[in-house]
């Protein structure tokens, strides 16, 4: 099994910043694609971006094309997803899903999960 952990969330301000990391354990994540989604209140999982094991980032929603970077350093066994620019819509919990091989919007075909990191966006 591969065991995810994301960290990094918390209350920022609109504008700020934030650098959610998802590390993975149990077995090598080398051959893994790493997806980030976000739930907010009452709405459900969206995925929000996505990377191969090739490197090859996805980004699904308009609203994460630009203000979202996704990267993963295999040697460390983590996956980052920075955020720019933060407003109020982008609160929600944020978790990592992981899939063999290739990015997929299917939720349902991503194996492993993460708990979430709540980012909250206020003034």
């Amino acid at each position: 099994q591969l065991q995810l952990v994301e960290s990094g969330g918390g209350l920022v301000q609109p504008g700020g910043s934030l650098r959610l990391s998802c590390v993975a354990s149990g077995r090598p994540m080398d051959n893994y694609a790493i997806g980030w989604f976000r739930q907010a209140p009452g709405k459900e999982r969206e995925g929000i971006s996505c990377i191969s094991r090739m490197e090859t980032p996805t980004y699904w929603p308009d609203s994460a094309k630009g203000r979202f970077t996704i990267s993963r350093d295999n040697a460390k066994s983590t996956v980052y997803l920075q955020i720019r620019s933060l407003q109020p819509e982008d609160t929600g919990l944020y978790y990592c899903g992981s899939k063999y091989w290739s990015c997929s919007r299917d939720l349902s075909t991503f194996d492993f999960w993460g708990q979430g990191t709540q980012v909250t966006v206020s003034a």
